[in-house]
């Protein structure tokens, strides 16, 4: 293995949730590693249009793309709005997802239920079936899912509605890296607590302090570290890997 195997040069990504934490992150990995990238968002625009400068300042060029992914009409023309400004689509990462919101599974409203499978599984299905014809043509086609510990813990405190969702994202992945192998390559991240805008939303410090301790690393992860291991597997570095779901939690199963 070579730096070059980490070079995206002439590479189009989509990072969707790419306005903070580890979609921002990403983008700019991707881009420094010399890829063209789409830069989603819904509602966030000042922080995607931040992530793009950003990404601008340190000698890389993106796009910015509006689009609520829950709808599947404006998740799979997402696609489309890239590729007709690039005519190319090389590396799809599906990041976007929506906050935690708290509700055991007994006394989830089905309308609550609805909207998070819709943004957190149907979403990245529908931009991910929209993709996948650039991405078997591109000679380096890769999908990377973003998913969540919760998959492994049934999600806690009332995370199961999230938890679930995540859990069929999971499948998705393997399926996919069975049907679109050999011309694309499917896999996916399992983040611990990564600190993180998203984490703020539902946690306290104190909580945090506590994940750190339980954590045999003495710390949460950071966005940079998450981002990292998505640059490699969607980079050749990680061309013979497939349907992997890799960990990235500090190894906190292990105690």
């Amino acid at each position: 293995m070579t730096q070059d195997d980490y070079c995206l040069k002439d590479r189009v990504a989509l990072v969707t949730g790419a306005g903070t934490g580890i979609g921002r992150a990403t983008a700019l990995r991707l881009a420094q590693a010399g890829a063209f990238v789409g830069v989603h968002y819904h509602t966030s625009e000042a922080a995607a249009q931040e992530t793009l400068s950003t990404l601008r300042g340190n000698g890389g060029d993106g796009l910015l793309l509006q689009a609520d992914i829950s709808d599947p009409t404006q998740a799979a023309d997402l696609v489309d709005q890239l590729v007709a400004h690039t005519q190319r689509l090389d590396i799809l990462i599906n990041n976007a997802g929506s906050p935690v919101e708290r509700q055991r599974l007994e006394d989830c409203p089905l309308a609550l239920w609805e909207k998070i499978i819709a943004t957190n599984l149907t979403g990245a299905f529908r931009v991910t079936q929209k993709a996948i014809p650039y991405l078997r043509v591109s000679g380096h086609g890769s999908i990377v899912n973003n998913l969540t510990l919760s998959i492994q813990t049934g999600g806690a405190n009332g995370a199961g509605p999230y938890a679930v969702a995540k859990g069929g994202l999971q499948v998705m992945t393997r399926t996919l890296a069975r049907e679109l192998a050999p011309a694309v390559r499917t896999n996916a991240i399992m983040p611990g607590v990564i600190e993180t805008p998203h984490h703020e939303v539902f946690t306290t410090e104190e909580r945090m302090a506590q994940y750190r301790r339980e954590t045999p690393l003495e710390r949460n992860g950071t966005a940079d570290e998450v981002a990292a291991a998505i640059l490699f597997l969607a980079s050749d570095a990680s061309r013979f890997i497939n349907g992997a779901l890799l960990d990235i939690n500090g190894g906190r199963f292990l105690r």
